[in-house]
């Protein structure tokens, strides 16, 4: 019996036939799969990769637990960028990537964040649960993607999750909940300190401290059966490089932990 593949999954693979991401691309070009928080990072990136080494480097910007998805369902991808852990210990456990060039580059923190214009008034973390003006509070899923899990995660061991969880307003990935700040949709949400920094629409309300918040970690990884396994081994070395942990923390990324 042939397994159940999402619609989702299957658009999306629709998708990556139209703009090229098949078996018969130069082997100069790659599809690396990203965390939505690096998409502005790896944008530019990308084109400098592909100014210094030739042929294209083809993005699916999501939430990492989408992209792990689309991953185990078929989708072809060549590199994986995730914001956290597990979903790359996912891809691991069911032998999708090649675990040699497994490392963990990149770390962030989260922030709360109002909208710019209209800011809601928030002078200390307790607020999210207490203030009567803040009724919704943006969060990424709180289950399946990084920066919601992260942000839930704070909130529980701060001892707010209860009071802040009926004023949560679930979006698919943490840009999502940016732009829902940005909007004046929500009056409050927690994202990336990197994704607040390039939203001049938001303000940012409060910082949570590395040492306080929840340790985030962004894993990359070659996949084990890449259709353009050199381009993506290369690519992944330049990831590494200082030029690009130059433009990394450009837009506020740290070194790992």
């Amino acid at each position: 019996m042939r397994s159940l593949v999402s619609i989702r999954t299957l658009l999306a693979l629709a998708v990556f036939g139209a703009l090229g991401f098949n078996a018969r691309a130069e082997n100069s070009d790659l599809t690396v799969f990203a965390a939505a928080s690096l998409s502005d990072a790896m944008k530019e990136l990308g084109h400098n990769f592909e100014a210094r080494h030739g042929g294209q480097v083809h993005f699916n910007l999501a939430g990492s637990s989408q992209l792990a998805r689309q991953i185990k369902e078929g989708a072809p991808a060549d590199v994986f960028f995730s914001a956290d852990e597990q979903k790359m210990d996912d891809l691991a456990r069911a032998g999708l990537i090649d675990g040699t060039t497994r490392k963990s580059l990149l770390s962030n923190t989260l922030v709360v964040i109002v909208n710019a214009k209209k800011p809601a008034a928030l002078n200390r973390i307790g607020d999210l649960g207490n203030s009567a003006e803040i009724t919704k509070i943006a969060l990424a899923q709180t289950d399946t993607v990084p920066a919601g899990i992260y942000a839930k995660t704070f909130l529980i061991t701060a001892g707010l999750w209860e009071s802040v969880q009926p004023k949560v307003v679930e979006t698919e990935n943490v840009r999502a909940a940016l732009a829902a700040v940005a909007t004046d949709n929500v009056d409050a949400g927690i994202v990336y300190k990197t994704d607040a920094l390039i939203a001049k629409e938001v303000h940012v309300a409060l910082e949570i401290a590395a040492d306080t918040g929840p340790k985030i970690s962004y894993p990359l990884a070659v996949m084990k059966h890449a259709p353009h396994d050199p381009a993506a081994r290369e690519f992944v070395v330049y990831l590494e490089s200082s030029e690009a942990r130059a433009v990394f923390a450009r837009y506020g990324f740290t070194p790992a932990h």
